[in-house]
């Protein structure tokens, strides 16, 4: 149990390569109102625009030219969402991992706990002295609980 460290999450909010952050930013503007509405004022221009003429049809119903960008949008869009999103599947596993085993060395803990109250109640009751291996292994037990309370202080501290 010595050999427990302290476990930091800072491995898992770490800033990733430009691509990663760069498909994170991207799919997080796409996935926003301000996108759906900046998008859909767009389109509604495209269209007033070229139904009324004023400028000049440059793209014609129906649209075939929006309906180009709309695939190409599409086209990029979803690799980068799915980028986006293995990156954040591999942030839960991570976290997941470090929280098995922050409860793995928290039932450990428990465990002695357990063990120590075990030998405290036989030392308070009266009627059933303790043996001499069983004190051995209470003043055992007190020194492995010293040890394992200066490791939870060592991987607490910052």
């Amino acid at each position: 149990m010595t050999a427990h460290r302290a476990h930091t999450r800072d491995h898992i909010h770490a800033p990733g390569t430009f691509g990663q952050r760069a498909a994170d930013h991207i799919a997080n503007g796409m996935g926003s109102w301000t996108f759906i509405i900046t998008q859909s004022v767009f389109v509604g221009c495209w269209i007033v625009l070229n139904l009324v003429g004023f400028i000049n049809h440059w793209d014609v119903y129906p649209f075939i030219l929006l309906n180009l960008l709309f695939s190409t949008q599409a086209a990029y869009a979803a690799p980068i969402i799915m980028m986006s999103q293995n990156r954040q599947a591999q942030k839960d596993h991570l976290r997941d991992d470090l929280e098995a085993r922050e409860v793995d060395f928290l039932f450990q803990i428990n465990q002695q706990q357990l063990e120590i109250l075990r030998l405290l109640r036989h030392v308070a009751v009266p009627d059933h002295p303790l043996e001499t291996d069983q004190e051995t292994a209470f003043t055992n037990l007190g020194k492995l609980l010293q040890t394992e309370a200066a490791n939870v202080q060592a991987a607490t501290e910052p």
